[in-house]
């Protein structure tokens, strides 16, 4: 094929993106930024796949008919669920605003792209830990030494605050606020967004036991809750967190067949969200307390009750996705090589 011109500029164009745009303008999540370079890397990989090289490269290629035909694909080739899907979509209109943003000849590209129809998603029922299986998680960590006692108000702020894991491991010591009338934390959420977290009293005896023991009177106010004694004094890892977790599940497990035994993180901002339902709360307070930016979303809780025999929330990636191979995982050739997006 004919080499363009437009190769050059796409592939600039997405190291801007991902390198600058993404982190500075569009977020701070690791997880998003991960979304938005994992999709660019599908797409081109898609592109590879179909015969198109780095000489060939143009804006053509972006367009809405090759869009449509890499949906297919996901579908198809790499069993890909309507949601994962949808979400790949949305991360590969996010780096198309940008392009049409720097260069007014490829915006067609990004309105065009709006017209491409979701996939239809069955309805989701969310699932969350039982009170009784709250219960026995909180009680799994041995208190008899430090780690226990740290972990025991790492599970407890989990539950009480509803938060997503890297709200928890980026709590700082001046985000906390036990001396007000009624204590709270400020959590940082999506988007650099902070909302209000109120604690009970149990939470705070426990927050305050913790920071007394870990700072004492020397912890700087810009201090980590939970900092890493590995990363030097870093956010504990996702990883790390997680591992503990399902250490403690399969002890809860013993005494507690509610507990998954492949509980993760979210499964107590999902519980917490199903207890507030059922303690009375309306779906405007509960979607301010989960600072889900629509309704909707909040929504989706509304379908969860104790009494059900739950397991584990559904993961992002569907049991059919983890078990095909991964192959843009591995070294890539010359297209996606080109576009900088080597992994």
């Amino acid at each position: 094929m004919k080499k363009t011109d437009d190769a050059p500029v796409i592939a600039r164009r997405i190291s801007e993106f991902l390198c600058d745009y993404a982190p500075q303008f569009l977020t701070g999540s690791e997880h998003t930024l991960k979304g938005y370079k994992d999709a660019l890397v599908l797409y081109f990989q898609f592109l590879q796949e179909n015969g198109v090289s780095p000489e060939a490269l143009s804006r053509l290629h972006l367009e809405k008919e090759w869009i449509e035909k890499w949906i297919v694909w996901l579908k198809d080739t790499r069993k890909n669920s309507p949601d994962t899907c949808n979400n790949r979509l949305a991360s590969f209109r996010r780096f198309l605003e940008y392009l049409a943003e720097k260069d007014i000849g490829m915006a067609y590209l990004y309105q065009d792209s709006k017209r491409i129809k979701r996939q239809k998603c069955p309805k989701k029922k969310v699932s969350g830990l039982t009170r009784d299986a709250v219960a026995a998680m909180l009680s799994a960590p041995d208190t008899s030494t430090r780690i226990g006692r740290r972990d025991l108000v790492f599970l407890t702020l989990l539950y009480a605050t509803a938060a997503r894991l890297d709200e928890i491991r980026s709590i700082k010591l001046d985000d906390i606020h036990l001396e007000a009338a009624k204590p709270y934390l400020s959590l940082h959420g999506k988007g650099k967004k902070i909302r209000t977290a109120y604690l009970l009293p149990r939470a705070v005896a426990l927050l305050q036991a913790y920071i007394k023991e870990t700072y004492g009177q020397t912890g700087g106010t810009d201090a980590l809750l939970f900092p890493s004694r590995v990363s030097g004094h870093g956010k504990l890892t996702e990883a790390a967190l997680d591992k503990r977790i399902k250490t403690y599940a399969a002890q809860a497990n013993v005494h507690c067949k509610d507990v998954p035994l492949n509980t993760h993180a979210h499964l107590f901002r999902h519980a917490k969200a199903s207890h507030w339902i059922e303690d009375g709360l309306s779906i405007v307070e509960i979607q301010f307390l989960l600072g889900h930016e629509q309704i909707e979303t909040t929504m989706r809780y509304l379908d969860i009750t104790t009494e059900d025999k739950v397991k584990a929330l559904a993961t992002l990636e569907s049991e059919t996705e983890k078990g095909t191979e991964k192959k843009w995982k591995k070294d890539p050739e010359a297209l996606v090589d080109f576009c900088g997006l080597k992994r």
